[in-house]
């Protein structure tokens, strides 16, 4: 039992702060005022001078596949340093549940970005993975249903429409899975299998999360101006990708959560704004429409992300035909110029073990090492890598636009970050949720109330997670405690997190003065909305 004294206090509401203690009995607050006196046996802590908040939650997360890790401890230890202790995960269509165990394809389950690798055992449905992450995590894990994992148990990456007997067993899948309590769908349009759905399959995704009342979050077939998923000339492909979003829900009471709204190269930042008014216009038109964002100017993302469809489903000897190599050359030099984003913006994380030499440069600073051209150091990497080599990318955004993103009311924060076991780590793991709130210390972001809004209470509204993100009696003690004033004065992109200085998580003091209790690492609770 715990008694917090004389915090300056956020309640997820989104409401200006004010003075109050709180008390934790058990895994749930007791009771929240002002002048609580502490019962028997009670530790009392004394937060004058420092801000407490809900338990962040990170609104689009891929830590599903880590929190059943046979040692699932430091996969989880640098966010619980950002005052995270929720995620939402399954994001982009890949998530670890959502594929039938007697599969053939169970391999392609993970798009190739991540695999059941040292985990304690196979989870295909919702059921059995709430089962092993419940108290067994050191987080608590809500997730949604991928429909990548679920197009690949029934047909692996097969680029063509799905047949009537395969579309009805992933439909299936996706809805048993919200039956067992995941909290909705996610669509990964940019990865294998997602890319080769086809519109009206996408409905028949649409049609369940309208059923059920849930989010249908989706990564869009482009985030740049220029893709390899369309014709060069016309319309800016992140847009088109978003024309396709507004054409699978219109007319539909759907909640559509925009995933990492992000604008890869240069040349795509003028598409901010248009990306912005079509949701706001969606929403206006009965779409609960929304997005979110993380504190970061690069992404990761697997090698092959700037390849186009056609070439990566084409055996290796036809890879290798100089046709097809002209024909690529070409086209990704149309989409450098177009793009303002080349190969030297491609920093290689990871390749494979005796590889470590490439980590940390860029495909182009590798080209001018080994005498070649980009291209074909690119391709080289990607053999080297079997296709499944890792990169931090950039610039996905700039200061500017993260700032006035962060202002807007539909937007939600978060990660999209994971710890790799080798390579170069994506810096959002450190620092991303102390950053939102420096940013909005500084008046470059929303206010320190919507920002915690945005990182607590606006999740579990839009998730459906109970009794989450607010600090309130009967809510559980998933709670915050940080120093404005050591936000301000922390230094970004170190590789370590500023500012936070306790963490709670169901009522266990789990994060006190930059230590990790060991003990309370496995009291993470498994988050079902059914």
């Amino acid at each position: 039992m715990y008694l917090l004294k004389n915090a300056k206090l956020y309640d997820g509401t989104g409401s200006e702060p004010f003075t109050a203690d709180v008390l934790v009995k058990g895994e749930r607050i007791e009771r929240v005022g002002q002048g609580l006196v502490a019962p028997e046996a009670c530790e009392v802590i004394d937060l004058d001078g420092l801000s407490l908040a809900p338990g962040f939650i990170d609104a689009h997360s891929h830590n599903d596949w880590f929190a059943v890790k046979k040692n699932p401890e430091k996969y989880f230890e640098p966010f619980i340093r950002q005052g995270i202790c929720s995620f939402v995960t399954g994001n982009c269509g890949l998530s670890a549940i959502g594929f039938d165990k007697s599969s053939p394809h169970k391999d392609k389950v993970g798009g190739g970005l991540f695999s059941y690798k040292d985990t304690k055992g196979l989870y295909p449905s919702a059921a059995s993975f709430f089962e092993a992450v419940d108290m067994h995590s050191p987080c608590n894990i809500a997730t949604l249903v991928g429909h990548c994992s679920a197009r690949a148990s029934v047909s692996g990456y097969a680029n063509r429409k799905l047949t009537d007997e395969e579309s009805g067993a992933m439909l299936d899948i996706l809805e048993t899975s919200l039956r067992e309590g995941a909290c909705g769908i996610s669509l990964g349009l940019m990865y294998e299998p997602g890319i080769y759905a086809p519109t009206e399959e996408l409905k028949r995704v649409v049609d369940l999360c309208e059923k059920y009342d849930v989010p249908l979050t989706v990564h869009p077939r482009a985030c740049s101006a220029v893709s390899m998923e369309y014709p060069l000339l016309g319309r800016p492909h992140l847009l088109r990708a978003l024309d396709e979003l507004v054409e699978i829900t219109r007319g539909r009471k759907v909640k559509l959560e925009y995933s990492h709204a992000i604008f890869v190269g240069r040349k795509s930042f003028r598409c901010k704004d248009e990306l912005v008014r079509i949701l706001h216009e969606l929403r206006e038109s009965g779409v609960d429409a929304g997005f979110d964002i993380y504190d970061e100017l690069l992404g990761v993302s697997t090698i092959t992300v700037v390849l186009p469809a056609w070439f990566r489903s084409l055996s290796a000897e036809q890879k290798r035909s100089p046709w097809v190599r002209l024909r690529l050359a070409l086209l990704i030099k149309a989409t450098i110029l177009l793009l303002g984003f080349d190969f030297s913006d491609i920093q290689i994380a990871y390749i494979g073990e005796g590889y470590e030499k490439y980590e940390g440069k860029s495909v182009h600073d590798l080209a001018l090492q080994e005498g070649k051209s980009d291209l074909d150091m690119y391709l080289e990497l990607c053999e080297l890598s079997n296709f499944a080599g890792r990169v931090n990318m950039g610039p996905y955004s700039t200061p500017e636009i993260v700032s006035e993103l962060s202002g807007d009311p539909y937007c939600l924060y978060m990660t999209d970050a994971w710890v790799e076991e080798n390579g170069i780590q994506n810096p959002a793991i450190y620092d991303c949720f102390p950053k939102f709130l420096k940013h909005s210390l500084q008046g470059k972001g929303d206010s320190m109330s919507a920002c915690v809004r945005k990182m607590s209470g606006a999740v579990a509204d839009r998730f459906g997670l109970r009794d989450r993100g607010y600090v309130r009696p009967g809510a559980f003690a998933d709670l915050t405690v940080f120093s404005e004033a050591e936000l301000l004065a922390g230094e970004e992109d170190r590789g370590h997190s500023f500012g936070i200085e306790k963490v709670f998580i169901n009522g266990h003091k789990v994060l006190d003065g930059g230590c990790i209790a060991p003990e309370a690492l496995h009291c993470g609770h498994a988050i079902r909305t059914r």
